[in-house]
């Protein structure tokens, strides 16, 4: 496979974790309220804002979590601690560890 088609992958990859797998999570834990539960799962992706306060903002050598302070090793604990909670809390603790999933997977399993 060619650096050029792994990027594709890697990227296509990425964003479907990102966009499109929410909509079968929300589907399938919150069927009565899907669609309000993927837009919770959405707007998860806004830890991402962390990575203005980088330099550089994107660094496809650097992985993110661990790096940035919204993806970082204690953030992560307190994601995982919201999945106790109910309601909404849970929802977004729920998208916050699967974006950081993403990004982890998205550094550590394929070649950059």
């Amino acid at each position: 496979m060619s650096s050029s088609e792994i990027f594709l992958l890697k990227t296509c990859t990425h964003y479907f974790l990102h966009l499109i797998f929410p909509v079968f999570i929300a589907l399938i834990f919150f069927r009565k309220n899907w669609k309000k539960g993927y837009f919770i799962l959405l707007a998860t992706m806004l830890v991402d804002l962390d990575h203005l306060f980088a330099n550089p903002i994107f660094d496809p050598n650097r992985g993110s979590v661990g790096f940035h302070f919204l993806h970082s090793y204690y953030a992560v604990s307190v994601y995982f601690l919201m999945l106790f909670f109910k309601g909404n809390i849970r929802i977004i603790g729920i998208g916050l560890l699967l974006h950081m999933l993403t990004d982890l997977q998205d550094f550590y399993l394929w070649p950059h």
